[in-house]
């Protein structure tokens, strides 16, 4: 099985059976389209490239395929009944905890928090009803994870105390572990829910852009009003320092209008954060400039982090 596909000016070939990757030129990769359904003469009557070009190409392709490296054979295709007939096991769930947000992000993919449609909050019932789902599909693995997202999870916090209870009855009877993780913006964190926090949740995410400029500017407050970046830093540098450092991380989105990124990361640690992770927006496919300039940056940025570390 072939996959081709063209990204950032590279013909990509990839032969999915072998795990092999190649990047190839256009005779080659227009070679490779027709090399098994037509023989070499028709694809010379078919492709405008010299007769050389195409015939070296061929060759090339042929070669590869002996080694192995291109249209191997799918040497686990007998198993496939087999392992449709297998009972599918679930090992982790994302729980979509609330359907509401406090904040107005910019880039989120609910239209800065309005979701243009009706805010909602989910039940106990659900939640314990998702927990049941998880156990009875899990099979024999011991250890589930459960990650409590929206919106924003605090906004339901009552409802997330509930859902860990019922989630630390099932364990011993059914023989499991939930490792839980708590995903937030920051803004309702207290310290109720940072004990809870420290108690129960296996690893805690927590959203930030970087630099107050850049924070606030794709992070604002609902009302537009206030600082961000001035409510929820404390309390990330408490809860860090509760959990010693480990089991969580701040996690910022970065986009065009900070493709110097690097100045956030390092922010973030020189406000004394162990553990940063940045991702980049998602642009639709029509604004593929703007992802190949974000790519590029991406590598700079990298660059730059690395030789300062």
């Amino acid at each position: 099985m072939i996959h081709q596909y063209k990204n950032n000016g590279y013909n990509i070939v990839m032969d999915v059976c072998s795990g092999a990757i190649h990047v190839v030129d256009d005779v080659t990769y227009d070679v490779i389209a027709l090399y098994e359904e037509k023989s070499l003469e028709e694809i010379e009557n078919e492709l405008s490239y010299s007769k050389e070009d195409i015939e070296e190409a061929y060759k090339e392709v042929t070669s590869l395929k002996e080694e192995g490296l291109l249209f191997t054979e799918d040497i686990y295709e007998d198993y496939i009944k087999e392992v449709k007939s297998r009972k599918t096991v679930v090992k982790a769930l994302c729980l979509h905890i609330a359907h509401d947000c406090n904040l107005a992000c910019r880039y989120c993919f609910a239209e800065e928090g309005e979701y243009k449609g009706h805010r909602e909050l989910m039940s106990a019932k659900v939640g314990k009803a998702a927990l049941d789902f998880l156990v009875a599909n899990s099979g024999n693995r011991h250890n589930l994870e459960v990650d409590f997202f929206g919106g924003e999870p605090t906004m339901n916090f009552g409802v997330v105390k509930e859902v860990v209870e019922y989630g630390r009855s099932l364990e011993e009877k059914h023989n499991k572990h939930f490792r839980f993780t708590l995903t937030t913006n920051g803004v309702l964190l207290n310290d109720e829910i940072m004990e809870f926090a420290n108690k129960e949740m296996d690893n805690v995410v927590l959203s930030i852009d970087g630099r107050k400029e850049v924070n606030d500017r794709m992070r604002p407050t609902r009302n537009h009003a206030g600082s961000t970046y001035d409510i929820i830093v404390p309390k990330y540098k408490k809860i860090a320092d509760s959990r010693n450092q480990e089991r969580y991380y701040v996690r910022g989105t970065f986009t065009h209008n900070n493709l110097d990124f690097s100045k956030d990361v390092l922010h973030l640690a020189n406000l004394g954060f162990k553990e940063i992770s940045v991702e980049p927006v998602v642009a639709p496919s029509s604004h593929m400039q703007l992802r190949k300039k974000i790519y590029q940056h991406f590598l700079m940025n990298m660059t730059s982090l690395q030789r300062k570390s």
